[in-house]
């Protein structure tokens, strides 16, 4: 089949990283790499630039065709360095990111197309959490915090916002009224015409034992393992006494290490320095994530390797159409009982499986998401206009307050540092 080609003018397209992509370690890694393909190099000018530093697992953008630059925060030399580049377009990672420097680019390039990319709404995780931590029932009145403030805003003061989660644009539309052209919905992606996705996945024989996997920086994978090693897998050890549990994550905690016991099938594995290919000699993945928000990068490596999931709801939200690939459940026994059952049954098993390839045709296809950012990356910028009602003119307020607010703070930073 042939690739769909698509004809773009060349921009100075400038992302500002939170971090240097890890996708080895984040899912959020994983994303920045599936957005420098998305934009194609070949295309345009794509430059990468943060003030974090690089480790041994940070992707090399430079063999990607992609001009690396390390900057750094509060200081005024990020304005030289996009005066000269003069980007067409700026994305940010994270709303954080656009705090720092959003009115830096606005201020030096005012006609730049800036895009926000959320990952996830940070928001809506942090409530979540404190429903759970709270033990009190969900409202969206958790949702209106000072988190959810700062990340509105940003959202406010960008032209658009990449949004990973269905679930999130209509949260974003339906309860805090953000305008649905300022929002494009781009999920995790994956070219489905590739060698790749062809590759023979291991039979339900060749696997054995369940796994876990997450990025123990990450809250929610951290109470998944604590949830796992007090409440699940006693319960899973009980009807199947010589099944074990690999944990994997990169950054684990001391306290996870501690976890490791042999005795109880209970094994901490560390880093996985190739997920899907570790991932894949696994019969199942257990995700019991308590809280969380966007999409789940495990999940999305397990629809690649062919290895059913036993979700809650959070691990599962927004990842599926019609097919579940596994189940979603939330009571404890329940859970265990068809984890069980999954594991042991191969029928029930390659019904799940060979469902992958399908879902993510459906669900993931880079060529369906490459149309609509191109289409923003090619917008030109509208034109500032006078508020013509209330609504815009206290949209406009916040946002030109809140650009002021941290350009003045950032101006005090940066005479404190000198």
């Amino acid at each position: 089949m042939m690739k769909p080609v698509y004809i773009v003018c060349m921009k100075q397209i400038l992302i500002i990283g939170h971090q240097w992509p890890e996708p080895q370690s984040t899912a959020a890694g994983t994303r920045i790499l599936q957005l420098l393909q998305l934009l194609d190099p070949m295309n345009n000018t794509i430059h990468f630039a943060t003030a974090a530093v690089s480790n041994e697992y940070s992707a090399k953008l430079a063999d990607m065709g992609i001009t690396e630059k390390q900057i750094k925060l509060n200081d005024d030399s990020f304005d030289e360095y996009i005066k000269m580049l003069q980007p067409d377009v700026v994305i940010f990672d994270r709303f954080v990111t656009e705090e720092h420097y959003g009115w830096r680019v606005v201020q030096t390039c005012p006609n730049a197309i800036t895009i926000l990319d959320t990952e996830d709404l940070h928001f809506l995780r942090e409530a979540r959490r404190t429903a759970l931590a709270k033990q009190i029932n969900w409202s969206d009145t958790l949702l209106f915090t000072d988190l959810a403030q700062r990340e509105i805003t940003s959202i406010l003061r960008c032209d658009y916002s990449l949004i990973i989660s269905e679930m999130e644009m209509e949260l974003l539309q339906n309860i805090f009224e953000i305008s649905e052209e300022k929002l494009v919905y781009i999920p995790f992606l994956i070219d489905t015409s590739s060698d790749i996705f062809d590759r023979e996945l291991r039979t339900y024989e060749d696997r054995k034992h369940f796994m876990m996997i997450g990025n123990e920086m990450h809250a929610p994978n951290r109470d998944a393992v604590i949830y796992t090693k007090n409440v699940i897998w006693p319960l899973i050890r009980r009807q199947l006494p010589q099944a074990e549990l690999h944990v994997y994550g990169s950054y684990q905690s001391q306290k996870t290490q501690q976890f490791h016991n042999p005795k109880t099938g209970f094994l901490i594995k560390g880093r996985a320095e190739e997920a899907i290919n570790t991932m894949s000699n696994y019969r199942l993945l257990l995700a019991p994530l308590r809280f969380g928000a966007g999409l789940k990068g495990k999940i999305f490596d397990a629809l690649q390797a062919g290895t059913p999931v036993a979700m809650t709801a959070i691990a599962a939200e927004a990842m599926f159409d019609k097919s579940v690939y596994g189940f979603v459940e939330e009571d404890p026994e329940a859970f265990v009982d068809q984890a069980v059952k999954l594991y042991q049954y191969e029928n029930d098993w390659y019904n799940i499986h060979t469902t992958n390839h399908n879902i993510l045709r459906e669900r993931f296809e880079i060529s369906s998401f490459k149309p609509q950012l191109l289409a923003v990356i090619k917008a030109k910028k509208k034109l500032a206009t006078p508020p013509t009602n209330l609504s815009t003119f206290k949209e406009k307020m916040l946002v030109d307050s809140s650009r002021a607010s941290f350009k003045y703070m950032s101006r005090w930073i940066t005479l404190k540092n000198q």
